[in-house]
């Protein structure tokens, strides 16, 4: 039975002072609901998030990393440094870093590669953007996103893979995504994977949606049976807010 999962990706914001204040309030709430939950923190603040939340249910996560081990790479982070700092789960593929870092998906099959071979679990994210959404394209494009990046793998991989998909074309541009539209795609995510890896392994990941997740519409979207979460954005700096989202299953 694939896991629920809600990961808040507090992206560039919170100092060391605001990261503690959410962190206290976070573990201060109450988890109803049989979702797995995880926070995804700025790298400086990664270990002392970890020691605030090691005896609690909260995981924390990273929201990227390098592919290589260790070497000339000005301001990146690997594998062994997050496992360092108890950090087991890293975000991949972000449409941020697609867009702003020019990430690739070659370059996302290293990264998966060096996160896997390390024994750690990837949320391994992809989406459309406004354009592929109005021609029609947008299968085609999430398709060949998954595809060139993870069917290198063995079946096996896919206990340590979490999916996201982000509609980059419902987000900040105007536009939105219906809870029916996530559905569709994401029954055609599972779809595909079944393609490739049979029904067994597309029925064991777990798909989170990734299109501002919010406390008014989370339990509507989670309804949803190809829908196993959200990875949230904005509203997961907000304890109040977050936890709505968690207790939303």
């Amino acid at each position: 039975m694939r896991k629920n999962i809600v990961a808040g990706n507090w992206k560039m914001n919170n100092d060391l002072a605001q990261t503690e204040t959410l962190l206290t309030a976070l573990k201060n709430s109450t988890i109803t609901s049989n979702a797995e939950v995880m926070v995804a923190p700025t790298f400086t603040n990664l270990w002392s998030a970890y020691n605030t939340l090691k005896d609690n249910a909260i995981e924390v996560i990273a929201q990227n990393m390098h592919f290589a081990e260790n070497g000339a790479y000005t301001g990146e982070i690997s594998a062994d440094m997050l496992k360092s700092v108890g950090v087991k789960t890293v975000i991949l593929g972000h449409s941020e870093r697609r867009a702003y870092f020019n990430e690739t998906d070659e370059l996302l099959a290293k990264k998966t590669d060096a996160a896997l071979a390390n024994d750690m679990r990837v949320i391994f994210c992809f989406g459309e953007e406004l354009a592929d959404r109005k021609s029609g394209n947008h299968e085609a494009v999430v398709g060949s996103q998954i595809k060139n990046a993870l069917f290198h793998l063995e079946a096996d991989a896919f206990k340590n893979i979490v999916l996201a998909y982000e509609p980059v074309w419902a987000i900040g541009t105007g536009e939105t995504a219906s809870p029916e539209q996530a559905q569709d795609m994401h029954a055609f995510i599972r779809k595909t994977l079944a393609d490739k890896y049979g029904a067994a392994v597309a029925d064991s990941v777990s798909i989170l949606y990734g299109g501002s997740v919010k406390p008014g519409n989370a339990q509507e979207i989670f309804s949803k049976p190809d829908v196993d979460g959200g990875l949230i954005g904005g509203a997961a700096l907000n304890a109040e807010d977050f936890f709505a989202i968690v207790n939303a299953f």
